[in-house]
């Protein structure tokens, strides 16, 4: 009786646990049997491995042959364990040397033929290998790029199995081609400058400097944005243009973001992107599509995919009240937990939530007081549907008002006039973002918050060195005293009076600017 063992990766969200493939073969009648909590996808390995073996020329031995995947209690899903099954069963074969296969890490689904297939999710299965102190990982080929954006780990990929068998000293032949030559391991895991250019620049924003400036706030301060507005004012060209002005990311989100990628089945370059991504999901989104889940393997949705980015709702009155009320415990935890029977999948959610929405369902008119064809309870019913709980975390309200002929002349005049100041385009809009963000990282040097969003009300309010003192404050005393805004809001308000301080660049807030915090918080004025 031989036992061969070899490693590969079970996902679950993001989180990825090292999971131990033994084989045994022993002279019994013949069978091949896979035990430790597989799913349906992972049970049908035993046909996929069996005909890949035999197709690829390294066939199994006719006897019977036990699979265990340790530890047993935790759930296993999807085909990638399907390298690690054929291999450790031909390491207990004795066609591979035993001792190679045991320190590497195999990921991979297999074809009838043999060949590998790309599978979702290597990029966080192989950074969760790095992370347990493995060394080596085996991917297919058509993952190998993906699996490289990982430092400190080597990558060996593999076409098919045969290449696999032979990576392992399979055929006495190649000897040479063992692991370890395959790929040089001081190879550079360099993540390149962003060079990608966003899909609109600011300056083709027409309508005054209220919406700019209350895009510089909401990038500055990474505060939530709701905009209303009539029909054709521009709140979707608004909200596309955030992305091209947030600040470039680490190198560990941008990590996090290729890895939700990856796990969403989304194609990934061969360097990190560095650019906040940008989510949009359609109206008709079900909650599992917008915080993710799934009936086998859990899925990041969009919600989770946005983090570090931007989460765009447009329409936001048309969907669903559970889809949006879905979004409340993430919008302040920065987190989505998704439970199962068996198991809990965390992915990250920190993003910027941006709603746009008509005053009624026929559009209404370029302000909230102007009239339409709807009657006043359903102009209350149809934006009602936003809930408050909802409302109350976002921090910035704005109406956007339609482009006059007199406004577009104006554009036009501006333009033809060389004296005229230039107008503001998104990559001198990002220049202040991030001048506006060092000031607030400098401030909250020490703490594990960044930017002035996530900083907690109790903290903000209880540091002497950071509440603003009761004469700035006097104005949102008073509104908190009439119920204008609740404690949440009052906390907002002060985040965002910092933030304006910070664009300012300003020591600290002044009544002016926590009065404009509130004004942008009741939708009264940016």
């Amino acid at each position: 009786m031989a036992v061969a063992r070899t490693r590969a990766i079970a996902l679950v969200g993001l989180s990825g646990s090292v999971v131990e493939v033994e084989a045994d073969l022993s002279s019994q009648l013949p069978a091949f049997v896979i035990i430790g909590l597989p799913d349906t996808a992972l049970g049908e390995a035993r046909e996929r491995v069996r005909s890949a073996a035999g197709n690829a020329g390294c066939p199994l031995p006719a006897r019977r042959l036990t699979v265990n995947l340790s530890p047993a209690s935790l759930p296993k899903h999807g085909s990638a364990f399907d390298l690690a099954i054929a291999l450790s069963c031909l390491a207990a074969a004795g066609t591979v040397d035993a001792d190679s296969v045991a320190r590497v890490v195999h990921l991979g689904e297999l074809g009838l033929d043999g060949r590998l297939r790309p599978t979702h999710g290597i990029l966080p299965a192989v950074l969760a290998a790095a992370r347990a102190g493995h060394e080596r990982v085996m991917v297919p080929s058509a993952n190998a790029a993906e699996a490289r954006l990982v430092p400190g780990i080597e990558v060996v990929p593999v076409a098919t199995l045969r290449e696999a068998v032979e990576r392992h000293g399979g055929d006495p032949g190649i000897e040479a081609a063992r692991i370890g030559a395959t790929v040089d391991e001081g190879e550079a895991h360099a993540i390149p400058a962003s060079t990608e250019s966003p899909e609109g620049d600011l300056a083709d924003v027409i309508g005054g400097d209220e919406p700019i400036q209350a895009l510089l706030i909401a990038a500055a301060g990474g505060h939530h944005l709701l905009l209303a507005g009539p029909p054709g004012a521009g709140k979707t060209m608004l909200a596309s243009r955030l992305p091209g002005i947030l600040p470039d990311l680490s190198p560990e989100a941008a990590l996090e973001v290729a890895s939700l990628r990856s796990l969403a089945g989304h194609p990934i370059g061969e360097t990190l992107s560095v650019r906040p991504p940008f989510e949009a999901p359609h109206h008709t989104a079900s909650a599992a599509a917008m915080v993710g889940g799934g009936s086998r393997g859990i899925r990041p949705g969009a919600a989770a995919r946005a983090s570090h980015g931007v989460l765009f709702l447009d329409e936001a009155p048309e969907f669903p009240a559970s889809v949006l009320d879905a979004l409340r415990q993430p919008l302040e935890s920065g987190r989505i937990s998704i439970h199962r029977a068996n198991a809990v999948a965390t992915f990250p959610a920190r993003f910027q939530l941006v709603l746009a929405a008509n005053p009624c369902p026929c559009g209404g008119g370029d302000s909230p007081d102007d009239g339409c064809a709807c009657p006043p309870a359903t102009k209350r019913r149809y934006f009602a549907r936003i809930s408050g709980p909802l409302l109350d975390r976002v921090d910035l309200r704005l109406f956007v008002h339609r482009v006059t002929p007199s406004r577009l002349n104006m554009e036009r005049d501006r333009a033809d006039d060389p004296g005229a100041a230039p107008v503001m385009t998104s990559e001198e809009a990002r220049r202040i973002v991030v001048r506006a963000r060092d000031a607030a990282a400098r401030r909250l040097a020490g703490t594990p918050w960044r930017t002035n969003a996530e900083m907690p009300g109790p903290w903000l309010r209880g540091d002497g060195a950071l509440h603003p003192g009761s004469v700035a404050t006097r104005a949102l005393d008073r509104s908190l005293e009439r119920g204008s805004i609740t404690m949440r809001g009052y906390d907002r308000v002060l985040k965002v009076a910092w933030t304006i301080a910070d664009l300012e660049e300003a020591e600290r807030p002044n009544a002016e600017h926590v009065g404009r915090a509130l004004a942008m918080r009741l939708g009264t004025s940016a």
